[in-house]
């Protein structure tokens, strides 16, 4: 058996591909959009992609099951309640997908989705007990998927919730303990509160550790797993339903190559949207005006997400010989009105100084002299409700965490100055370039973040 993980650190997300070396074919679960790795993999050890399978309608990211069908003429299977607009073999309990020895058995896990479903892989086809099992957003390592996104739109959390209670405690659950536990995602995703840094377990590590895991009622079960949950980035609803269409194919050679500086200043004129990859630090010492930071050396593509309109037209100013990744990585959520980028951000800040402005970025010695002054700002925490509760908090700070930030930024005084802060500095860079781009006048943020704040005030931030 061939057996391999693809695990993308930026969206947390896990592809896997199957393959029997013997009879040389594989099957790709949970694909990306870019889809070479998996080919030139495929390729190095002698396999045909003869089959796709997406566990579930994603909704952080563009499955690339679509590319895969068309490079490969694969067949593209979903869970049997799945409907697209484009060709699927339909899965259902028990259905098993031979490979040669190697079998593939399908599991119908809702919850998460109601289509979603998990897959057995056995090493051999008469094996007792399965190699392992890709659950996809059923199970995660320490967690379960979480039944609230807007991609089950018509299915309300309870109602998922309930499926999910059958499919983990019953299902799964029901697997022997010393089966293997692959997910789809890890820490960091926004698809669960709870995920581990690790990327395979065990059924038995499971059933040990996991909250979700322990056995209780349905009722219980619900509460648990839909209590403290963040709002989803804005972004999960479009790519929920991207995924179910027969939307345009991602082309590495056909994306947005690098504009002129007068090309470049005459679509952002005209209204396009510019987004600064760069370090918080060097976007606050100079960038253009209107423009957001969403730093590449983070969750950059969540974020983008969370702060960005996919119906924008996006100009790309990055970190010098990344512009191409920063490119591929907004693909990679369906965003794909990129008009191009500049090589050489700096030349715009240079060629353009009347369009160049800084951005505030306040100490937490400045922040508490400011607070006892006659104009007190409103501080905002940006972080989750999760991190809040575990770390204390600025007394008297809103609590408007980022991914809902841009729905309520209109909750915030226009006749105020704001002051956001994050866990570290990096998001609220991120909050406080959304909230400038918008019109807001007097808005900083915290270096360093709230770990600069509790450093400096050591018990008094730690009481909130």
């Amino acid at each position: 058996m061939f057996f391999t993980q693809y695990y993308l650190d930026c969206l947390s997300q896990a592809s896997y591909m199957i393959g029997d070396e013997t009879t040389e074919q594989a099957v790709v679960v949970d694909p990306r959009r870019d889809v070479s790795e998996y080919l030139a993999d495929a390729r190095t050890h002698g396999l045909t992609v003869t089959g796709v399978i997406n566990t579930h309608f994603h909704a952080d990211f563009v499955a690339g099951h679509l590319e895969m069908a068309d490079r490969t003429g694969a067949w593209i299977g979903y869970g049997r309640r799945a409907r697209t607009e484009y060709p699927i073999r339909k899965l259902a309990e028990g259905e098993r997908i031979a490979l040669g020895d190697v079998t593939l058995e399908i599991m119908e896990t809702p919850g998460h989705t109601p289509e979603s479903i998990s897959v057995l892989v056995y090493e051999r086809a008469d094996d007792a007990v399965p190699y392992g099992v890709l659950t996809g957003d059923a199970l995660f390592i320490g967690d379960v998927g979480r039944p609230d996104l807007l991609a089950s739109a018509g299915v309300t959390a309870e109602e998922l919730g309930a499926m999910l209670h059958d499919s983990v405690q019953r299902k799964l659950m029901g697997l022997p303990d010393e089966v293997r536990v692959f997910p789809a995602h890890g820490a960091g995703s926004a698809c669960g509160k709870n995920l581990s840094t690790e990327k395979r377990s065990t059924i038995g590590e499971q059933r040990a550790t996991n909250y979700a895991c322990a056995p209780m009622s349905r009722e219980q079960f619900v509460a648990l797993v839909t209590a403290g949950q963040s709002a989803a980035p804005g972004y999960f609803a479009y790519d929920a339903e991207l995924n179910r269409k027969d939307r345009p194919r991602y082309d590495a050679t056909e994306a947005p190559r690098p504009l002129t500086l007068t090309r470049f200043a005459e679509l952002r004129a005209a209204g396009a949207v510019v987004v600064d990859a760069r370090d918080p630090q060097e976007f606050a010492a100079g960038h253009l005006r209107g423009a957001v930071n969403v730093p590449a050396d983070g969750r950059f593509a969540e974020q983008a997400g969370t702060v960005l309109d996919p119906a924008s037209e996006l100009l790309v100013m990055a970190p010098q010989n990344r512009e191409e990744e920063i490119v591929t990585r907004l693909a990679r959520i369906g965003f794909d009105r990129v008009a191009g980028y500049l090589r050489n951000p700096e030349d715009a800040l240079e060629q353009l100084p009347g369009e160049v402005t800084r951005a505030s970025r306040l100490t937490a010695a400045q922040l508490r002299a400011a607070l006892a002054g006659d104009n007190p700002p409103v501080v905002v925490d940006l972080r989750t409700c999760g991190e809040r509760e575990a770390n204390g908090f600025i007394d008297g700070a809103r609590h408007i965490p980022l991914s809902e930030l841009p729905a309520r930024a209109d909750e915030l005084p226009a006749d105020r100055p704001l002051v956001l802060y994050c866990a570290g500095g990096h998001r609220s860079s991120i909050g406080a370039s959304l909230l400038r781009s918008r019109g807001v006048a007097d808005v900083s943020d915290i270096l360093g973040g709230y770990a600069a704040w509790a450093l400096a005030h050591g018990a008094d931030a730690a009481a909130g």
